[in-house]
């Protein structure tokens, strides 16, 4: 009975040596793997060290082809979308101000049609008065602003000479004298010189 029960006990430390052996072999294989990891890390940089210079330059020649060639596709494709851009504001860049517009044709349009209507003039001179201020201030709305000319120095920027007027005396003469036709600026940018008489 004592040597059964000393058998087993000797089974037992067998099978428990056995389990600490096949233990012990994972782990040094676990750490094997671990240790050849980072060489296999450090094989593409052995194969970039191998390459021979007409390799590495060949290497580099497509990579900058390629690039060069994307480039290329994506400036083409800008251009093309700025050249439609460019059409559409050809065609429609005028959509704002033909808006703004409108509603001062609708006034218009109106007064013609009540002119008929009243004996008096005052009124449908009063009428048209309106209509002129409105489209002063709708034209101011859009950046278009009169160019001044009152007791104006004469400016070749901003004025066009039609007329010389003599005898207006020292303090007149280079002065502006009459505007025969109006000036305007778009942003302070010259659109329509204003037409005047200058003094002599």
């Amino acid at each position: 009975m004592a040597q059964e029960q000393e058998k087993d006990l000797k089974e037992k430390d067998n099978n428990k040596k056995e389990a600490e052996s096949t233990q012990g072999e994972k782990e040094a294989q676990k750490e094997k793997a671990e240790q050849e990891k980072p060489e296999d890390k450090k094989k593409p940089e052995k194969k970039q060290e191998e390459l021979s210079p007409l390799e590495k330059a060949l290497d580099d020649k497509a990579k900058l082809a390629d690039q060069l060639l994307r480039t290329m596709a994506e400036f083409d494709n800008y251009r093309k979308r700025v050249r439609k851009e460019k059409a559409e504001l050809i065609l429609n860049g005028a959509e704002k101000t033909i808006t703004a517009i409108l509603p001062i044709m609708d006034d218009m349009e109106r007064a013609m049609a009540n002119a008929g209507k009243t004996d008096d003039p005052k009124k449908i001179e009063e009428g048209w008065e309106l209509i002129v201020q409105k489209f002063h201030k709708t034209l101011e709305g859009l950046g278009v602003t009169k160019i001044d000319t009152k007791d104006a120095d004469f400016n070749t920027d901003f004025h066009e000479a039609v007329a010389m007027v003599p005898g207006m005396g020292d303090d007149k003469k280079g002065k502006v004298i009459d505007c025969v036709q109006s000036g305007y600026l778009l942003n302070d940018k010259v659109i329509r010189h204003a037409k005047v008489a200058i003094g002599q």
